[in-house]
Protein backbone atom coordinates (compact mmCIF):
# COMPACT_ATOMS: atom_id res chain seq x y z
CA UNK A 1 0.00 0.00 0.00
CA UNK A 2 1.40 3.19 -1.39
CA UNK A 3 1.80 6.21 1.54
CA UNK A 4 0.08 9.51 -0.54
CA UNK A 5 -0.49 12.60 0.49
CA UNK A 6 -3.52 14.88 0.20
CA UNK A 7 -3.84 17.32 -2.88
CA UNK A 8 -2.05 20.85 -1.83
CA UNK A 9 -0.22 19.84 1.27
CA UNK A 10 3.46 21.09 1.58
CA UNK A 11 6.22 19.24 0.88
CA UNK A 12 8.98 21.21 2.73
CA UNK A 13 10.57 19.39 5.72
CA UNK A 14 9.59 21.37 9.10
CA UNK A 15 12.82 23.18 10.62
CA UNK A 16 15.11 22.19 12.81
CA UNK A 17 14.54 22.68 16.66
CA UNK A 18 17.32 24.89 18.03
CA UNK A 19 19.14 23.36 20.56
CA UNK A 20 18.86 25.27 24.12
CA UNK A 21 23.28 25.67 23.93
CA UNK A 22 22.87 27.22 20.71
CA UNK A 23 19.84 30.21 22.00
CA UNK A 24 22.27 31.14 25.20
CA UNK A 25 25.08 31.89 22.77
CA UNK A 26 22.51 34.04 20.38
CA UNK A 27 21.44 35.84 23.37
CA UNK A 28 24.87 36.68 24.84
CA UNK A 29 25.61 37.88 21.36
CA UNK A 30 23.17 40.52 21.55
CA UNK A 31 23.56 41.64 24.80
CA UNK A 32 27.26 41.60 23.68
CA UNK A 33 25.94 43.97 20.27
CA UNK A 34 23.76 46.36 22.38
CA UNK A 35 26.09 46.75 25.64
CA UNK A 36 26.93 50.38 25.95
CA UNK A 37 29.78 51.84 27.65
CA UNK A 38 30.00 52.77 31.36
CA UNK A 39 31.33 56.00 31.54
CA UNK A 40 28.45 57.86 28.86
CA UNK A 41 26.23 56.40 31.89
CA UNK A 42 27.19 59.61 33.84
CA UNK A 43 29.08 63.06 34.00
CA UNK A 44 32.45 63.01 33.74
CA UNK A 45 33.05 66.77 35.71
CA UNK A 46 37.26 66.39 36.47
CA UNK A 47 37.87 67.90 32.76
CA UNK A 48 35.87 70.76 33.81
CA UNK A 49 36.74 71.57 36.70
CA UNK A 50 40.26 71.77 35.17
CA UNK A 51 39.17 73.84 32.52
CA UNK A 52 37.61 76.08 35.26
CA UNK A 53 40.53 76.64 36.95
CA UNK A 54 42.50 77.68 34.61
CA UNK A 55 40.18 79.94 33.52
CA UNK A 56 40.48 81.58 36.92
CA UNK A 57 43.77 81.62 37.05
CA UNK A 58 44.34 83.53 33.50
CA UNK A 59 41.48 86.05 34.90
CA UNK A 60 42.93 86.88 38.10
CA UNK A 61 46.52 87.40 36.42
CA UNK A 62 44.46 89.45 33.84
CA UNK A 63 42.87 91.48 36.67
CA UNK A 64 46.07 91.81 38.06
CA UNK A 65 47.62 93.23 35.02
CA UNK A 66 45.21 95.36 34.04
CA UNK A 67 46.26 99.44 33.86
CA UNK A 68 43.39 100.43 35.28
CA UNK A 69 44.37 99.05 38.55
CA UNK A 70 47.25 101.89 39.00
CA UNK A 71 47.80 102.89 42.51
CA UNK A 72 46.86 107.09 43.26
CA UNK A 73 48.37 108.54 46.37
CA UNK A 74 49.09 111.72 47.07
CA UNK A 75 52.04 111.83 44.80
CA UNK A 76 50.31 110.62 41.78
CA UNK A 77 46.55 111.25 41.12
CA UNK A 78 44.96 110.52 37.61
CA UNK A 79 42.59 113.61 35.72
CA UNK A 80 39.26 112.97 35.28
CA UNK A 81 37.91 112.24 32.51
CA UNK A 82 33.96 111.89 31.08
CA UNK A 83 35.16 108.67 28.47
CA UNK A 84 33.98 105.57 29.38
CA UNK A 85 36.00 102.99 26.48
CA UNK A 86 38.25 100.49 28.22
CA UNK A 87 42.03 101.65 28.64
CA UNK A 88 44.88 100.32 26.18
CA UNK A 89 46.47 97.00 27.54
CA UNK A 90 49.57 97.13 25.77
CA UNK A 91 52.61 98.74 25.82
CA UNK A 92 55.07 99.74 28.58
CA UNK A 93 53.79 102.11 31.41
CA UNK A 94 55.63 105.81 31.85
CA UNK A 95 54.51 106.75 35.18
CA UNK A 96 54.88 110.63 35.85
CA UNK A 97 54.09 111.96 38.94
CA UNK A 98 54.95 115.32 41.35
CA UNK A 99 58.46 114.01 42.13
CA UNK A 100 59.62 111.46 39.65
CA UNK A 101 59.26 109.71 35.76
CA UNK A 102 59.27 105.80 36.67
CA UNK A 103 58.93 102.99 33.45
CA UNK A 104 57.26 99.15 33.57
CA UNK A 105 58.59 97.07 36.48
CA UNK A 106 61.63 99.26 37.11
CA UNK A 107 61.97 99.79 41.28
CA UNK A 108 64.22 102.54 41.17
CA UNK A 109 62.48 105.99 39.58
CA UNK A 110 64.31 107.11 36.42
CA UNK A 111 64.32 110.67 37.38
CA UNK A 112 63.81 112.55 40.16
CA UNK A 113 62.24 116.39 41.12
CA UNK A 114 61.37 118.28 43.20
CA UNK A 115 57.85 119.44 42.17
CA UNK A 116 56.59 118.63 38.82
CA UNK A 117 55.11 122.04 38.53
CA UNK A 118 58.24 123.99 38.34
CA UNK A 119 58.99 122.39 35.26
CA UNK A 120 56.39 123.95 33.24
CA UNK A 121 58.89 126.23 31.59
CA UNK A 122 62.34 124.87 30.65
CA UNK A 123 60.89 121.19 31.73
CA UNK A 124 63.83 118.97 33.31
CA UNK A 125 66.92 119.96 34.46
CA UNK A 126 70.21 120.35 31.68
CA UNK A 127 71.82 117.32 33.67
CA UNK A 128 69.17 115.36 31.86
CA UNK A 129 68.98 116.33 28.51
CA UNK A 130 70.57 115.32 25.77
CA UNK A 131 71.36 118.54 24.26
CA UNK A 132 71.58 121.41 26.74
CA UNK A 133 67.94 123.37 29.13
CA UNK A 134 66.03 123.33 26.09
CA UNK A 135 66.31 120.04 24.95
CA UNK A 136 63.40 117.81 24.92
CA UNK A 137 65.21 114.42 24.94
CA UNK A 138 65.37 112.74 28.17
CA UNK A 139 68.60 110.78 28.22
CA UNK A 140 67.58 108.83 31.30
CA UNK A 141 64.35 107.86 30.17
CA UNK A 142 65.57 106.89 26.45
CA UNK A 143 68.00 104.20 27.77
CA UNK A 144 65.43 102.44 29.53
CA UNK A 145 62.95 102.86 27.11
CA UNK A 146 65.27 101.47 24.34
CA UNK A 147 65.67 98.45 26.21
CA UNK A 148 61.75 97.66 26.52
CA UNK A 149 61.63 98.37 22.83
CA UNK A 150 63.77 96.35 21.86
CA UNK A 151 62.33 93.32 23.97
CA UNK A 152 58.69 94.05 22.35
CA UNK A 153 60.07 94.29 18.61
CA UNK A 154 61.79 90.67 18.99
CA UNK A 155 58.04 89.38 20.64
CA UNK A 156 55.93 91.06 17.81
CA UNK A 157 58.55 89.41 15.29
CA UNK A 158 57.87 85.88 16.88
CA UNK A 159 53.59 86.66 17.05
CA UNK A 160 54.02 88.33 13.80
CA UNK A 161 52.96 91.45 14.48
CA UNK A 162 54.08 94.74 13.25
CA UNK A 163 57.50 95.71 14.55
CA UNK A 164 58.08 98.58 13.36
CA UNK A 165 56.63 100.25 16.41
CA UNK A 166 55.38 100.19 20.02
CA UNK A 167 53.17 101.49 22.31
CA UNK A 168 53.07 103.06 25.15
CA UNK A 169 51.09 103.89 28.35
CA UNK A 170 51.37 107.09 29.98
CA UNK A 171 50.12 107.46 33.18
CA UNK A 172 50.81 111.29 34.22
CA UNK A 173 49.90 113.11 37.92
CA UNK A 174 46.54 115.77 36.86
CA UNK A 175 48.94 118.60 37.85
CA UNK A 176 51.63 117.83 35.34
CA UNK A 177 52.96 120.26 33.31
CA UNK A 178 52.77 120.40 29.75
CA UNK A 179 56.53 121.09 29.12
CA UNK A 180 57.22 117.68 30.76
CA UNK A 181 54.77 115.42 29.03
CA UNK A 182 55.56 117.09 25.72
CA UNK A 183 59.31 115.65 26.95
CA UNK A 184 58.07 112.37 27.86
CA UNK A 185 56.02 111.93 24.82
CA UNK A 186 59.24 113.04 22.46
CA UNK A 187 61.65 111.05 23.90
CA UNK A 188 58.77 108.01 23.89
CA UNK A 189 58.79 108.85 19.31
CA UNK A 190 62.50 109.14 19.54
CA UNK A 191 63.04 105.64 21.20
CA UNK A 192 60.26 104.13 17.98
CA UNK A 193 57.07 104.43 20.11
CA UNK A 194 54.48 105.15 17.76
CA UNK A 195 51.49 105.18 19.63
CA UNK A 196 50.28 106.28 23.23
CA UNK A 197 47.25 105.50 25.42
CA UNK A 198 46.97 108.46 28.18
CA UNK A 199 45.08 106.75 31.28
CA UNK A 200 42.95 108.83 33.26
CA UNK A 201 40.28 107.99 35.73
CA UNK A 202 36.70 108.47 34.75
CA UNK A 203 34.37 111.15 36.49
CA UNK A 204 34.71 113.86 38.46
CA UNK A 205 36.28 113.97 42.23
Amino acid sequence: MSDSKAPGASTRPAPPKASLAVFKAALRKSKRRNEREHEIDFLNITAMLDLMTIVLVFVLKSLAASTTSIPQNEDLQLPASVLTVEPGEEGVIIRISKTQISVGDEEEPIVEYSDSRQLGQTGLDARHKRNGPNDLYINPLALVLQKYRENDRQIRLQTKKDASTSEAIIVADEDTPYRLLFEVLYTAGQCEFGKYHLLMRTGKK
